[in-house]
């Protein structure tokens, strides 16, 4: 008997199945039933509305929250200066500033405040000097500039004079307290006129402190 034929376009029709299945296995499944937002990027889901609620309360609150602490510290800050503004003109130790705090600081404040100093009285001697030395007469600016070099001398007397005598008291009160700086603090403060002087004076001339 001859052989069994198999016909051509059986073949080649069988093959084309094979060809056809084989490329459907390889597509990547995908779910009709997921939906994409149009406005949302592509190859991330689209955010459930809960979550994309949480996320702008999350960022209102941290910005409420930055604009009360900002504005907490800025009343802080204002009113640590009303404290101190208060304190210069009481002496409350409480809320002076750094420079001015301490016992040593306050001895030497009391000591200058208790006594005549020759530095206050710079101003109002250095206007009578500069109005003498303005005037066109000569016998004037030569008296302008005698009290000029009077007044210095006088000045430097008695800046080193109560100088060694704050010295040695503030050793004697305090002998283990820190007392750098006190005595230039209190020279610094006998330049200023009285009534000008912060902290305020706290004691009467005269009164020791």
């Amino acid at each position: 008997m001859p052989p069994h034929h198999v016909p051509l376009a059986f073949v080649f029709r069988s093959r084309a199945k094979d060809e056809k299945a084989a490329v459907a296995d390889k597509a990547p499944l995908t779910n009709s039933k997921q939906t994409r937002d149009p406005q949302a990027p592509k190859g991330r889901p689209t955010p459930k509305r809960s979550e994309a609620q949480s996320v702008r309360r999350s960022v209102a609150t941290t910005t409420t929250s930055r604009k009360e602490a900002s504005k907490r510290q800025r009343d802080e800050r204002r009113a640590q200066l009303e404290r101190q503004r208060q304190a210069l003109a009481t002496g409350d130790e409480r809320y002076l500033p750094a420079r001015d705090k301490g016992p040593v600081r306050k001895f030497a404040r009391q000591f200058i405040d208790s006594r005549f100093n020759v530095a206050e009285f710079f101003l109002p001697m250095a206007v009578v000097i500069l109005v003498l030395s303005m005037v066109r007469v000569g016998s004037l600016q030569s008296i302008a500039l005698l009290l000029w070099l009077v007044v210095i001398v006088l000045i430097v007397l008695d800046s080193i004079a109560s100088g060694f005598r704050l010295k040695k008291k503030l050793a004697e009160r305090f002998p283990d307290e820190n007392r750098r700086g006190a005595v230039a603090y209190a020279l610094m403060r006998s330049l200023q006129m009285r009534r000008l002087r912060l902290p305020k004076p706290q004691v009467k001339r005269g009164e020791r402190p």
